[in-house]
């Protein structure tokens, strides 16, 4: 049940939006094992100017091709986020033609009664899911 928060610089073509999130979805599937249908993902798109995207002392530049990605979940151990976080990496740059030096990532974690899918109830702690 992860649900997925992209920001990006406006200008992407829908198909491009369309991979990246197709991508990012199969990455989910792999490293969290959870359902085909345990997709849930927004994109948020701004201007140039709305985004300030530094590296943290790191030494790099970012380019307009800037994706900030937040992952909110339940607590996962550290090897699952690890290959969530390189699997993402290389499957965006093979397909989306995004850098690793352009992908920020960070894990937002709540536990599962935090989560309602509809009519107001927390299927997770009724037992529904």
């Amino acid at each position: 049940m992860p649900l997925l928060q992209f920001d990006l610089i406006e200008g992407r073509s829908e198909s491009e939006i369309k991979t990246l999130l197709d991508t990012a979805h199969e990455v989910v599937l792999e490293a969290f094992q959870v359902p085909e249908r345990d997709r849930y993902q927004l994109v948020r798109e701004n201007k140039r100017y709305q985004m300030v995207f530094q590296d943290t002392g790191l030494g790099f530049e970012r380019t307009d091709n800037f994706v900030l990605l937040r992952v909110f979940t339940s607590p996962r151990p550290a090897d699952q986020k690890e290959k969530f976080l390189k699997l993402l990496a290389d499957k965006f740059k093979e397909r989306c033609g995004i850098e690793g030096k352009d992908l920020m990532i960070t894990f937002i974690n709540n536990d599962k009664s935090d989560w309602s899918f509809g009519f107001g109830e927390a299927q997770y702690v009724t037992g529904a899911l």
